[in-house]
């Protein structure tokens, strides 16, 4: 016994005196980098210091722009909708999307943004993810760039992408700045490559550092059936709104478009240019009617998802 409790004492002093191996050592766990864990979000932006650009958007193309009239009363309805589906589940950044090409998802995304910004104290992001074919610049009257593009990219900061309407003056006509809490970022300058650009993560990143300083986040994006960049800048939102076109868009078109959100939470369908109220397969949350060519639209959900 006692050589035995000699050899023990042996083993147990070799193995103190030893040299620590590499795989002996013991790792804090708080201080293990995670695999495909997002960069910190850098929330230090101040909206006070973004440089105010003179918009000029059409009044044509923003009902909402107006005090009363259909078009504002609509839209609000659809803003009612939006933020009904905020109980359901925590909710701040929508990415717009459609089937096909000419549905209207901009003038949806637009408008809608126009109307939270002007009922609300609150501060709204539109964001154009539309890299291949932007249209809200145009739609507001205000610059392309730098943009989206150049922050993806990496040779543009944050503020320097985000732009805000001036306010007005005395005497000039109500625009955007009648909604001096919206900010825009633009698409920016984009080429060929916007596919590599919205599928680095940096898309993640700039919403992780926008979220705290916006109380509604809305994302223009490509439609999901032509490119693939609109399910890439989904992983950054929240949920899904898409547009389809009534006696335009196929049932079937809808249906993929929808799938390929599979993993996404879907809030519903708003109907462009309806006709006639569809009487099978959908249950209704809301209608209005746009100002655009009489334009009646509907957020629908199918019944089946």
């Amino acid at each position: 016994m006692s050589r035995l409790y000699e050899a023990l004492q042996r083993a147990d002093l070799e193995r103190k005196t030893a040299p620590t191996s590499e795989a002996d050592q013991v790792v804090d766990p708080a201080v293990i980098p995670r695999v495909g864990e997002p960069p910190e979000a850098k929330p230090e932006i101040d909206l006070e210091q973004i440089v105010p650009r003179a918009w000029k958007p059409s009044l044509a193309a923003f009902p909402t722009l107006a005090d009363r009239g259909e078009g504002v009363e609509q839209f609000r309805s659809l803003r009612s909708r939006i933020y009904q589906a905020r109980y359901e589940a925590p909710l701040k950044t929508i990415l717009v999307s459609s089937g096909m090409p000419a549905e209207g998802k901009s003038f949806i995304v637009a408008n809608l943004a126009m109307s939270l910004a002007r009922n609300s104290v609150n501060n709204i992001l539109l964001i154009d993810g539309d890299l291949r074919r932007p249209t809200l610049h145009s739609l507001l009257g205000a610059p392309n760039a730098p943009g989206l593009s150049e922050y993806l990219a990496g040779t543009a900061e944050l503020t320097e992408i985000m732009q805000r309407d001036h306010a007005p003056i005395a005497g000039e006509a109500v625009g955007a700045g009648g909604a001096a809490n919206l900010t825009f970022i633009p698409a920016g300058n984009c080429g060929d490559n916007s596919s590599e650009l919205v599928a680095n993560h940096r898309m993640e990143e700039l919403i992780a550092s926008v979220s705290p300083h916006f109380d509604w986040i809305l994302i223009d994006s490509p439609p999901v059936l032509a490119v693939t960049d609109a399910v890439e800048l989904s992983h950054a939102a929240d949920a899904v709104l898409l547009i389809a076109r009534g006696a335009r868009t196929p049932y079937d078109v809808a249906q993929r478009a929808q799938a390929s959100f599979s993993n996404s939470r879907i809030l519903g369908f708003v109907m462009n240019d309806v006709k006639e109220i569809p009487r099978r397969g959908y249950n209704y949350y809301d209608y209005y009617r746009g100002p655009e060519a009489n334009i009646q639209a509907k957020l629908v959900k199918d019944k089946q998802g």
